[in-house]
Protein backbone atom coordinates (compact mmCIF):
# COMPACT_ATOMS: atom_id res chain seq x y z
CA UNK A 1 0.00 0.00 0.00
CA UNK A 2 0.91 3.04 -0.40
CA UNK A 3 -0.69 5.51 1.91
CA UNK A 4 -1.00 9.44 1.62
CA UNK A 5 -2.44 10.98 5.20
CA UNK A 6 -3.62 14.56 4.43
CA UNK A 7 -3.34 16.51 7.46
CA UNK A 8 -2.37 15.90 10.73
CA UNK A 9 -5.98 14.40 12.27
CA UNK A 10 -5.46 11.95 9.61
CA UNK A 11 -1.38 11.18 10.20
CA UNK A 12 -2.78 10.35 13.87
CA UNK A 13 -5.36 7.65 12.82
CA UNK A 14 -2.88 5.84 10.44
CA UNK A 15 -0.11 6.02 13.33
CA UNK A 16 -3.19 4.14 15.41
CA UNK A 17 -4.26 1.46 12.98
CA UNK A 18 -0.39 0.44 11.86
CA UNK A 19 0.58 0.50 14.81
CA UNK A 20 -1.61 -2.23 15.85
CA UNK A 21 -1.37 -3.87 12.59
CA UNK A 22 2.06 -4.66 12.59
CA UNK A 23 3.01 -4.07 8.81
CA UNK A 24 6.05 -4.29 7.71
CA UNK A 25 7.10 -0.33 6.71
CA UNK A 26 9.07 0.22 3.58
CA UNK A 27 8.99 3.62 3.38
CA UNK A 28 9.33 5.74 6.25
CA UNK A 29 11.31 3.25 8.20
CA UNK A 30 8.85 3.36 11.46
CA UNK A 31 5.76 4.91 12.56
CA UNK A 32 7.08 7.68 13.97
CA UNK A 33 8.35 9.40 10.72
CA UNK A 34 4.78 9.58 9.41
CA UNK A 35 4.00 12.80 9.04
CA UNK A 36 1.41 14.47 6.63
CA UNK A 37 1.52 14.79 2.48
CA UNK A 38 4.38 12.70 2.94
CA UNK A 39 3.51 9.20 1.21
CA UNK A 40 3.85 5.89 4.03
CA UNK A 41 4.49 2.37 1.93
CA UNK A 42 3.74 -0.43 3.77
CA UNK A 43 3.93 -4.27 3.01
CA UNK A 44 0.58 -5.86 4.68
CA UNK A 45 -0.32 -9.84 5.45
CA UNK A 46 -2.62 -11.12 3.17
CA UNK A 47 -4.85 -11.72 6.25
CA UNK A 48 -4.76 -7.79 6.64
CA UNK A 49 -5.41 -6.46 3.88
CA UNK A 50 -9.11 -6.42 4.45
CA UNK A 51 -9.00 -4.70 7.46
CA UNK A 52 -6.64 -1.85 6.42
CA UNK A 53 -8.60 -1.41 2.84
CA UNK A 54 -11.55 -1.01 5.52
CA UNK A 55 -10.03 1.17 7.47
CA UNK A 56 -8.76 3.64 4.97
CA UNK A 57 -11.44 3.75 3.37
CA UNK A 58 -13.84 4.54 6.39
CA UNK A 59 -11.57 7.30 7.25
CA UNK A 60 -11.52 8.90 3.51
CA UNK A 61 -7.38 8.42 3.92
CA UNK A 62 -6.21 8.94 0.26
CA UNK A 63 -4.19 5.58 -0.78
CA UNK A 64 -3.23 3.09 -3.66
CA UNK A 65 -2.47 -0.61 -3.82
CA UNK A 66 1.17 -0.69 -5.56
CA UNK A 67 1.97 -4.44 -5.68
CA UNK A 68 -1.44 -7.10 -5.38
CA UNK A 69 0.69 -9.85 -5.00
CA UNK A 70 4.28 -9.41 -3.37
CA UNK A 71 5.08 -13.49 -3.27
CA UNK A 72 4.64 -13.40 -7.08
CA UNK A 73 7.08 -10.16 -7.50
CA UNK A 74 9.32 -12.16 -5.28
CA UNK A 75 9.15 -15.44 -7.46
CA UNK A 76 9.83 -13.69 -10.35
CA UNK A 77 13.33 -12.77 -8.84
CA UNK A 78 14.35 -16.21 -7.35
CA UNK A 79 11.98 -18.55 -8.46
CA UNK A 80 14.13 -19.18 -11.98
CA UNK A 81 17.19 -20.54 -10.31
CA UNK A 82 17.28 -23.82 -11.99
CA UNK A 83 17.05 -21.95 -15.22
CA UNK A 84 20.34 -19.69 -14.81
CA UNK A 85 23.60 -21.52 -15.54
CA UNK A 86 26.25 -21.58 -13.26
CA UNK A 87 28.70 -19.76 -15.54
CA UNK A 88 32.43 -18.98 -15.53
CA UNK A 89 33.34 -15.70 -14.59
CA UNK A 90 33.66 -14.19 -18.69
CA UNK A 91 29.59 -15.10 -18.48
CA UNK A 92 28.62 -13.98 -15.27
CA UNK A 93 25.15 -12.72 -15.61
CA UNK A 94 25.25 -8.88 -14.05
CA UNK A 95 21.54 -8.04 -14.78
CA UNK A 96 20.00 -11.01 -12.06
CA UNK A 97 20.57 -10.76 -8.84
CA UNK A 98 22.95 -13.61 -7.42
CA UNK A 99 22.51 -15.14 -3.50
CA UNK A 100 25.67 -14.90 -1.65
CA UNK A 101 27.34 -17.59 -2.27
CA UNK A 102 27.21 -16.87 -5.97
CA UNK A 103 28.64 -13.19 -5.15
CA UNK A 104 31.56 -14.68 -3.17
CA UNK A 105 32.60 -17.04 -5.86
CA UNK A 106 32.39 -13.88 -8.43
CA UNK A 107 34.94 -12.11 -5.91
CA UNK A 108 37.31 -14.59 -5.89
CA UNK A 109 36.76 -14.87 -9.65
CA UNK A 110 37.59 -11.45 -10.14
CA UNK A 111 40.46 -11.27 -8.04
CA UNK A 112 42.50 -14.33 -9.65
CA UNK A 113 41.77 -12.98 -13.18
CA UNK A 114 42.27 -9.79 -13.08
CA UNK A 115 45.58 -9.65 -10.64
CA UNK A 116 46.56 -6.10 -11.78
CA UNK A 117 43.62 -4.44 -10.82
CA UNK A 118 42.02 -6.39 -8.46
CA UNK A 119 43.01 -7.43 -4.98
CA UNK A 120 40.97 -8.84 -2.40
CA UNK A 121 40.89 -9.59 1.40
CA UNK A 122 38.80 -9.83 4.37
CA UNK A 123 38.37 -7.59 7.20
CA UNK A 124 36.87 -9.52 9.47
CA UNK A 125 33.86 -11.82 10.15
CA UNK A 126 29.87 -11.10 10.50
CA UNK A 127 27.58 -12.63 13.50
CA UNK A 128 27.41 -15.63 12.66
CA UNK A 129 30.46 -16.56 11.22
CA UNK A 130 30.75 -15.36 7.53
CA UNK A 131 33.75 -13.74 5.95
CA UNK A 132 33.49 -10.19 5.50
CA UNK A 133 35.29 -9.45 1.81
CA UNK A 134 36.30 -6.09 0.40
CA UNK A 135 37.68 -5.61 -3.02
CA UNK A 136 40.67 -3.35 -3.52
CA UNK A 137 40.18 -1.66 -7.34
CA UNK A 138 43.01 0.21 -8.77
CA UNK A 139 46.85 0.23 -10.26
CA UNK A 140 48.66 -1.58 -8.04
CA UNK A 141 51.59 1.81 -8.17
CA UNK A 142 52.42 3.52 -5.53
CA UNK A 143 51.18 2.44 -1.73
CA UNK A 144 49.66 6.11 -0.82
CA UNK A 145 46.98 6.68 -3.01
CA UNK A 146 44.30 8.54 -2.37
CA UNK A 147 40.74 5.66 -1.81
CA UNK A 148 37.39 5.82 -1.98
CA UNK A 149 35.43 3.48 -0.22
CA UNK A 150 32.10 1.66 -0.84
CA UNK A 151 29.65 -0.34 0.69
CA UNK A 152 26.40 -2.04 -0.66
CA UNK A 153 23.76 -4.19 0.92
CA UNK A 154 23.46 -2.91 4.42
CA UNK A 155 20.07 -3.21 4.45
CA UNK A 156 19.93 -6.97 3.51
CA UNK A 157 16.05 -6.32 1.54
CA UNK A 158 17.94 -3.65 -0.97
CA UNK A 159 18.98 -6.34 -3.88
CA UNK A 160 20.06 -3.77 -6.15
CA UNK A 161 23.04 -2.32 -3.59
CA UNK A 162 24.88 -5.68 -3.98
CA UNK A 163 24.44 -5.99 -7.64
CA UNK A 164 25.64 -2.12 -7.86
CA UNK A 165 28.83 -2.96 -6.59
CA UNK A 166 29.39 -6.12 -8.99
CA UNK A 167 28.07 -3.89 -12.05
CA UNK A 168 30.77 -0.46 -10.57
CA UNK A 169 33.69 -3.23 -10.50
CA UNK A 170 33.23 -5.40 -14.02
CA UNK A 171 32.10 -1.62 -16.05
CA UNK A 172 35.81 -0.60 -13.79
CA UNK A 173 37.57 -3.32 -15.78
CA UNK A 174 36.02 -3.54 -18.85
CA UNK A 175 36.45 0.32 -19.73
CA UNK A 176 40.23 0.48 -17.94
CA UNK A 177 41.58 0.11 -21.71
CA UNK A 178 39.13 2.55 -23.95
CA UNK A 179 37.69 5.28 -21.15
CA UNK A 180 40.28 7.93 -20.10
CA UNK A 181 37.69 9.06 -17.07
CA UNK A 182 37.72 5.68 -15.90
CA UNK A 183 41.55 4.91 -16.32
CA UNK A 184 42.96 8.19 -14.56
CA UNK A 185 40.19 7.24 -11.95
CA UNK A 186 41.76 3.59 -11.66
CA UNK A 187 45.35 4.75 -12.05
CA UNK A 188 45.05 7.60 -9.32
CA UNK A 189 42.79 6.49 -6.76
CA UNK A 190 42.12 2.84 -5.01
CA UNK A 191 38.01 1.94 -4.37
CA UNK A 192 37.68 -0.15 -1.84
CA UNK A 193 34.30 -2.29 -2.46
CA UNK A 194 32.40 -3.93 -0.24
CA UNK A 195 29.40 -5.66 -2.32
CA UNK A 196 27.50 -7.23 0.49
CA UNK A 197 28.19 -5.00 4.05
CA UNK A 198 25.28 -7.03 5.40
CA UNK A 199 26.57 -10.64 4.55
CA UNK A 200 24.07 -12.74 7.15
CA UNK A 201 20.93 -10.62 6.66
CA UNK A 202 21.11 -10.63 2.96
CA UNK A 203 22.01 -14.26 2.91
CA UNK A 204 18.68 -14.78 4.65
CA UNK A 205 16.80 -12.33 2.71
CA UNK A 206 17.31 -15.09 0.06
CA UNK A 207 16.38 -18.34 2.09
CA UNK A 208 13.63 -17.08 4.54
CA UNK A 209 12.53 -13.51 4.62
CA UNK A 210 12.57 -11.47 1.19
CA UNK A 211 12.42 -8.28 3.21
CA UNK A 212 14.56 -8.44 6.31
CA UNK A 213 16.67 -5.94 6.42
CA UNK A 214 18.67 -5.96 9.75
CA UNK A 215 22.06 -7.89 10.63
CA UNK A 216 21.44 -11.28 12.38
CA UNK A 217 22.81 -10.80 15.83
CA UNK A 218 20.60 -12.43 18.54
CA UNK A 219 19.29 -10.63 21.60
CA UNK A 220 19.39 -12.17 25.03
CA UNK A 221 16.10 -10.34 26.51
CA UNK A 222 13.86 -10.82 23.22
CA UNK A 223 13.34 -13.32 20.66
CA UNK A 224 13.69 -10.34 17.64
CA UNK A 225 17.27 -11.07 16.24
CA UNK A 226 18.85 -8.20 14.15
CA UNK A 227 20.44 -4.59 14.64
CA UNK A 228 20.04 -1.71 11.77
CA UNK A 229 23.43 -1.25 10.27
CA UNK A 230 22.95 2.34 9.65
CA UNK A 231 21.85 3.17 13.20
CA UNK A 232 24.60 1.49 14.73
CA UNK A 233 27.46 4.09 14.33
CA UNK A 234 29.27 5.86 16.79
CA UNK A 235 27.71 9.19 16.11
CA UNK A 236 24.79 10.82 18.31
CA UNK A 237 23.85 6.86 18.49
CA UNK A 238 20.51 6.02 19.26
CA UNK A 239 19.29 9.64 19.51
CA UNK A 240 16.28 10.72 17.05
CA UNK A 241 15.49 8.45 14.03
CA UNK A 242 16.79 5.02 15.54
CA UNK A 243 14.59 3.03 18.08
CA UNK A 244 15.78 1.48 21.60
CA UNK A 245 13.40 -1.48 20.69
CA UNK A 246 15.01 -4.71 19.26
CA UNK A 247 12.34 -5.88 17.58
CA UNK A 248 11.68 -2.79 15.86
CA UNK A 249 13.22 -2.12 12.37
CA UNK A 250 15.59 0.58 13.38
CA UNK A 251 16.70 -0.88 16.52
CA UNK A 252 20.29 0.66 17.15
CA UNK A 253 22.00 -1.83 19.13
CA UNK A 254 22.87 -2.90 22.32
CA UNK A 255 25.89 -0.18 22.18
CA UNK A 256 27.55 1.70 18.93
CA UNK A 257 29.76 -0.81 16.66
CA UNK A 258 27.66 -4.02 18.79
CA UNK A 259 27.74 -5.54 15.46
CA UNK A 260 31.15 -7.05 14.02
CA UNK A 261 29.95 -5.80 10.60
CA UNK A 262 30.05 -2.21 11.24
CA UNK A 263 33.11 -2.26 13.82
CA UNK A 264 35.03 -4.41 11.15
CA UNK A 265 34.43 -1.26 8.61
CA UNK A 266 34.89 0.99 11.16
CA UNK A 267 38.06 -0.16 12.19
CA UNK A 268 39.18 -0.07 8.65
CA UNK A 269 38.00 3.18 8.03
CA UNK A 270 40.07 4.68 10.76
CA UNK A 271 43.07 2.52 10.18
CA UNK A 272 43.31 4.09 6.23
CA UNK A 273 41.39 7.72 7.45
CA UNK A 274 44.41 9.54 6.29
CA UNK A 275 44.31 8.46 2.59
CA UNK A 276 40.53 7.54 1.92
CA UNK A 277 39.00 10.93 1.00
CA UNK A 278 35.41 9.35 0.00
CA UNK A 279 32.53 7.70 1.66
CA UNK A 280 30.05 5.99 -0.30
CA UNK A 281 27.00 3.55 1.13
CA UNK A 282 24.48 2.20 -1.59
CA UNK A 283 20.90 1.68 -0.60
CA UNK A 284 17.43 1.93 -1.99
CA UNK A 285 14.79 3.27 -2.53
CA UNK A 286 13.64 6.61 -3.40
CA UNK A 287 16.08 8.08 -6.21
CA UNK A 288 17.82 10.63 -4.01
CA UNK A 289 21.44 11.32 -3.08
CA UNK A 290 22.16 12.12 0.56
CA UNK A 291 25.09 13.62 2.37
CA UNK A 292 25.51 14.74 6.41
CA UNK A 293 23.99 15.64 8.44
CA UNK A 294 21.54 12.97 9.32
CA UNK A 295 20.98 13.65 12.75
CA UNK A 296 20.33 17.44 12.92
CA UNK A 297 19.38 20.03 10.65
CA UNK A 298 22.67 21.77 10.27
CA UNK A 299 24.62 22.67 6.86
CA UNK A 300 28.42 20.71 7.41
CA UNK A 301 31.25 22.80 7.15
CA UNK A 302 32.29 21.96 3.84
CA UNK A 303 28.81 22.72 2.12
CA UNK A 304 29.65 24.25 -1.06
CA UNK A 305 32.03 21.71 -1.94
CA UNK A 306 29.94 18.31 -1.23
CA UNK A 307 26.45 20.04 -2.49
CA UNK A 308 28.39 20.72 -6.06
CA UNK A 309 29.80 17.13 -5.91
CA UNK A 310 26.02 16.28 -5.21
CA UNK A 311 24.75 18.41 -7.99
CA UNK A 312 27.75 17.31 -10.41
CA UNK A 313 26.89 13.50 -9.78
CA UNK A 314 22.79 13.93 -9.92
CA UNK A 315 23.61 15.90 -13.11
CA UNK A 316 26.33 12.54 -14.56
CA UNK A 317 23.44 10.36 -13.51
CA UNK A 318 19.97 12.15 -15.58
CA UNK A 319 22.50 12.51 -18.63
CA UNK A 320 21.93 8.64 -18.68
CA UNK A 321 18.17 8.02 -18.85
CA UNK A 322 16.93 11.01 -17.96
CA UNK A 323 16.16 9.93 -14.15
CA UNK A 324 15.78 12.64 -11.60
CA UNK A 325 17.41 12.37 -8.36
CA UNK A 326 16.77 14.97 -5.41
CA UNK A 327 19.62 15.24 -3.48
CA UNK A 328 20.90 17.26 0.03
CA UNK A 329 21.82 16.73 3.57
CA UNK A 330 20.54 13.65 4.63
CA UNK A 331 18.22 15.01 7.34
CA UNK A 332 16.17 17.49 5.55
CA UNK A 333 15.94 15.49 2.10
CA UNK A 334 15.03 11.87 3.48
CA UNK A 335 14.62 11.94 7.14
CA UNK A 336 16.20 12.74 10.85
CA UNK A 337 18.15 9.82 11.74
CA UNK A 338 21.53 8.95 14.03
CA UNK A 339 24.62 6.96 14.21
CA UNK A 340 24.20 6.28 10.49
CA UNK A 341 27.49 5.57 8.15
CA UNK A 342 28.00 8.79 6.82
CA UNK A 343 27.88 11.20 9.54
CA UNK A 344 30.25 8.44 11.15
CA UNK A 345 32.75 8.57 8.23
CA UNK A 346 32.16 12.87 8.19
CA UNK A 347 33.16 13.00 11.41
CA UNK A 348 35.94 10.90 11.41
CA UNK A 349 37.30 13.06 8.68
CA UNK A 350 36.05 11.55 5.27
CA UNK A 351 35.03 14.79 3.94
CA UNK A 352 32.79 13.56 1.24
CA UNK A 353 30.45 11.39 2.50
CA UNK A 354 27.26 10.01 0.28
CA UNK A 355 24.53 7.70 0.59
CA UNK A 356 22.47 6.47 -2.68
CA UNK A 357 19.06 5.82 -2.55
CA UNK A 358 18.67 4.08 -6.30
CA UNK A 359 15.67 3.37 -8.07
CA UNK A 360 12.81 3.17 -7.44
CA UNK A 361 10.36 5.98 -6.06
CA UNK A 362 8.24 3.27 -4.29
CA UNK A 363 6.31 1.12 -7.12
CA UNK A 364 8.41 -1.40 -7.09
CA UNK A 365 10.43 -0.41 -4.08
CA UNK A 366 12.43 -3.44 -3.06
CA UNK A 367 11.19 -5.42 -5.37
CA UNK A 368 12.80 -3.84 -8.34
CA UNK A 369 12.63 -5.78 -11.46
CA UNK A 370 15.87 -7.28 -12.60
CA UNK A 371 15.25 -5.57 -16.01
CA UNK A 372 15.59 -2.69 -14.53
CA UNK A 373 19.27 -3.43 -13.21
CA UNK A 374 21.22 -2.54 -16.08
CA UNK A 375 19.75 0.96 -16.60
CA UNK A 376 20.29 1.76 -12.82
CA UNK A 377 23.76 0.75 -12.40
CA UNK A 378 24.68 2.59 -15.42
CA UNK A 379 23.26 5.60 -14.43
CA UNK A 380 24.64 5.23 -11.00
CA UNK A 381 27.81 4.69 -12.56
CA UNK A 382 28.02 7.37 -14.36
CA UNK A 383 27.37 9.76 -10.57
CA UNK A 384 30.25 7.54 -8.77
CA UNK A 385 32.70 8.52 -11.29
CA UNK A 386 31.57 11.90 -11.13
CA UNK A 387 32.44 12.07 -7.59
CA UNK A 388 35.08 10.24 -7.75
CA UNK A 389 36.60 12.52 -10.84
CA UNK A 390 36.00 15.82 -8.32
CA UNK A 391 38.44 14.27 -5.33
CA UNK A 392 41.46 14.72 -8.25
CA UNK A 393 40.57 18.43 -8.45
CA UNK A 394 40.98 20.56 -5.26
CA UNK A 395 37.77 21.96 -4.49
CA UNK A 396 37.70 25.66 -4.22
CA UNK A 397 34.46 26.65 -2.32
CA UNK A 398 33.87 30.62 -1.44
CA UNK A 399 35.01 29.96 1.95
CA UNK A 400 38.41 28.80 0.75
CA UNK A 401 39.11 31.80 -1.00
CA UNK A 402 37.62 34.66 1.08
CA UNK A 403 37.76 33.00 4.59
CA UNK A 404 35.87 36.14 6.00
CA UNK A 405 32.93 35.60 4.33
Amino acid sequence: FRITPGNDEEVQVLKKVLSHMKVDFWQPNSVSMIHPNNTVDVHVKHSLTQSLHAHLKQRHIDYRVFISNLQKEIEKQTGHRSTRKRRSESEYDYEVYHPLQEIQSWMFEMNRTHPYLVHMFSIGKSYEGRPLYVLQLGKRSRPQKKAVWIDCGVHAREWIGPAFCQWFVKEAINSYKYDSVMRRLLNQLNFYIMPVFNVDGYHFSWTTDRFWRKTRSKNHKFHCRGVDANRNWKVKWCEEGASYHPCDDTYCGPFPESEPEVKAVAKFLRKHKKRVKAYISIHAYAQMLLYPYSYKYAAIPNFDCVESAAHNAVTALYSAYGVKYRYGPASTTLYVSSGSSIDWAYRNGIRYAFAFELRDTGYYGFLLPETLINPTCTETTRAVKAIASGLLKKCESYRDVFPYL
